[in-house]
C-alpha cells in the first residue's frame, strides 16, 4: 500500500459513463488538496442555435443533446414551450406522455445497472467481462432494457430520439390495440425488475453518507416523472416557473459545463436518491414492498445504494406503464393546438438522472429569443466532487491503483450525462 503523504491521482478518460471526462485527485502532506471532476467535452451550443428557431422545433433539436434520455429533454421542451402560450396538456394526452417517459426511465436504468454500474460492485473491468461469466444476467438486463425501448418506439416512432413527439402532443396517437401489444413484454419485464431488485440487493456497500440538500419533483397524486413542483429535503418547495430564483448556474475553470447551486444555499443533488427520499410514499404499494425487502428506508442519502433505487424505480416504470395501457383511452385528437404568443414559459421533469429545467422566450411569431437549460448532471457536479474529496479524504491508505479505481467507482454511482451538462459555454472571441 501506499502511504505516500505527496500524491496524484489522474484519469484522463473516465469509463463507464456518458460522455467525456477526466478525474484529478492532488493530495499534499497527507490531505486532500484538489479535486476535480474535469468535463472536457466539446460544449454544443444548444442554447444558442435554438435563437431564432420556431416554437415547435424545441422538442426535435434538444432530444439530440442526449439519446439515452431523449424524451427528458422532449418533454421539458414541450412543458416549457406550452407555458409560454398559456397551454396545458392533459387527459390522455398527459398519460400518453407518462407512458412514453416510462419506457425511457425502464431503459435508462437498466443500461446504468446491468452495464455500467454492476460491473463495479462484481469486480469486472466492464460489462463485456460480466457477459462473459454470466451471459444470464446481462440477457435479462438487456431483455429489460428492450421493454423500454419498445414503449419509446411505439408511442415515439423509434427508440432513440423520438420522431412522434411535438408541442401540444403527438403526430399521431396509438390504438389501444397498438398499446395491448406492449403488455406481455411489459409483464415478462416486471418479472426481470424484480429479480433485478433482489439481485442488486445482495451487493456490498461501502458506508458513506452524502449530507447534501436534495432536490426533486413532488406530485400529489403520484410518483413525479413528467411534471410536478420543486421541494428539497431542506424545505424548499417553489413552482417550477420560478426555479430560476433558486437555480444559479455559474461557469467553473475545469469545466465545459456549468455548476448549478441553490441560491444562498450552495450545493445540492438531484436524482435517483432525491426522488426516492422525497417522494418514497408515492410509489406504489409493490415498489414500496421491494424497497423495504432491498434495506431502503424512507430516505436513502448513501450513493452507492442509489442502484437500488433505480432497480424500485424500474419495478414502479413497468407497473405504471402497464396501469397506463390498460387504462387508456385514445384522445379525440393526437395534440391540442398551441398558438405562439409573446412570453417566457418554463418546464421540468424528472430525467432519469434527475431535475431537468427548460427556459424559452418566444416573440409575437412564435421565435425563440431565450433559452436556457440546466440538466441533472451540471446540477450535481458540486456535489459530486465535494463527496469525492471525503472518499478520498477516509481511504488515502490504499495504493493508487487501487484507491483511483474506487474514485471512478464512486463517480459512477451518480451516473453523470456528461454530454447532457456540456451544452453551452460563454465564448467571447476577440479579432485583432
Amino acid at each position: 500500500m501506499s502511504h505516500r503523504s505527496d500524491r496524484t491521482l489522474d484519469v484522463r478518460s473516465l469509463a463507464r459513463v456518458e460522455g467525456e471526462g477526466a478525474m484529478h485527485v492532488r493530495v499534499r502532506e497527507g490531505r486532500v488538496e484538489d479535486v476535480r471532476l474535469e468535463i472536457y467535452e466539446p460544449p454544443r451550443f444548444f442554447e444558442a442555435f435554438l435563437r431564432g428557431r420556431s416554437y415547435t422545433e424545441p422538442p426535435d433539436i434538444t432530444s439530440r443533446i442526449c439519446g439515452i434520455c431523449p424524451v427528458a429533454y422532449q418533454l421539458s421542451a414541450c412543458r416549457a414551450v406550452e407555458d409560454a402560450c398559456g397551454v396545458t396538456v392533459d387527459g390522455p394526452l398527459g398519460d400518453l406522455r407518462r407512458l412514453l417517459y416510462c419506457g425511457e426511465w425502464i431503459e435508462s436504468h437498466a443500461l446504468h445497472i446491468y452495464l455500467l454500474h454492476a460491473p463495479d460492485f462484481l469486480g469486472y473491468p466492464g460489462a463485456i467481462e460480466l457477459a462473459q461469466r454470466h451471459p444470464d444476467v446481462v440477457t435479462r438486463g438487456l431483455a429489460l432494457k428492450k421493454a423500454g425501448n419498445d414503449v419509446m418506439e411505439l408511442i415515439g416512432g423509434r427508440a432513440i430520439h423520438p420522431v412522434n413527439v411535438r408541442v401540444g402532443g403527438f403526430y399521431r396517437a396509438p390504438t389501444r390495440a397498438e398499446l395491448a401489444t406492449l403488455a406481455g413484454p411489459l409483464r415478462a419485464a416486471l418479472d426481470h425488475a424484480l429479480d433485478t431488485a433482489r439481485w442488486v440487493a445482495a451487493f456490498e456497500f461501502p458506508d458513506f453518507r452524502h449530507d447534501h440538500e436534495m432536490l426533486a419533483l413532488a406530485d400529489p397524486d403520484r410518483y413525479a416523472i413528467e411534471r410536478g413542483s420543486v421541494v428539497t429535503t431542506g424545505g424548499l418547495a417553489f413552482e417550477v416557473r420560478d426555479f430560476e430564483e433558486y437555480v444559479v448556474e455559474e461557469q467553473v475553470p475545469h469545466s465545459t459545463a456549468l455548476h448549478a447551486t441553490l441560491a444562498g444555499r450552495g450545493r445540492y443533488l438531484t436524482g435517483p436518491v432525491a426522488r426516492y427520499t422525497l417522494n418514497q410514499h408515492r410509489l406504489s404499494p409493490l415498489a414500496r414492498e421491494v424497497a423495504a425487502g432491498i434495506g431502503l428506508g424512507e430516505r436513502c442519502d448513501n450513493p452507492y445504494r442509489s442502484i437500488l433505487v433505480r432497480a424500485v424505480e424500474i419495478v414502479y416504470a413497468v407497473q405504471e406503464a402497464l396501469r397506463l395501457i390498460e387504462e387508456y383511452e385514445p384522445p379525440p385528437r393526437p395534440y391540442v393546438e398551441v398558438e405562439p404568443r409573446a412570453g417566457t414559459g418554463r418546464g421540468a421533469t424528472e430525467a432519469p438522472r434527475g431535475t431537468l429545467f427548460h427556459r424559452y422566450a418566444l416573440d409575437a411569431g412564435g421565435l425563440v429569443t431565450a433559452a436556457r437549460i440546466v440538466p441533472p448532471t451540471a446540477q450535481n457536479q458540486a456535489s459530486i466532487e465535494h463527496d469525492l474529496r471525503r472518499f478520498v479524504a477516509d481511504r488515502l491508505d490504499l495504493d493508487d491503483h487501487r484507491l483511483t479505481h474506487a474514485c471512478e467507482q464512486a463517480i459512477r454511482n451518480y451516473d453523470p450525462c456528461i454530454s447532457c451538462a456540456t451544452h453551452f459555454l460563454d465564448l467571447t472571441v476577440e479579432r485583432l
